[in-house]
């Protein structure tokens, strides 16, 4: 598994990797405000389950905006299998672009 950058790390710390993923894609560049006692109405409660949700509020050192990441996530959609051009798509950038940090990656 590709090691998590310091932006990252917090978010892998608490959700896992496979879990990260998913909430970086879903809420990357959005600026988001979590609740230490989530109430059931927020859609990061909504992906996360209560605790998770809870316990990613609790990190002391999280920003207000959720990291884009796009390297990383590159990374580790090429480490779990996927194709270089269905996550291009999905972070929105060239192939070329994914096939040059994927080189950097393993340099």
């Amino acid at each position: 598994m590709p090691k998590p950058t310091a932006q990252v790390a917090a978010y892998v710390k608490v959700l896992g990797p496979d879990l990260a993923v998913t909430f970086l894609l879903s809420f990357g560049g959005a600026e988001l405000i979590l609740s230490a006692d989530p109430k059931g109405r927020s859609s990061v409660e909504a992906l996360l389950g209560y605790e998770k949700a809870k316990a990613l509020a609790a990190q002391p050192r999280l920003q207000k905006r959720v990291p884009l990441a796009k390297r990383w996530l590159a990374a580790m959609l090429h480490w779990q299998g996927h194709s270089t051009a269905a996550f291009a798509r999905q972070l929105r950038v060239s192939d070329v672009s994914v096939r040059r940090w994927l080189k950097e990656w393993k340099a």
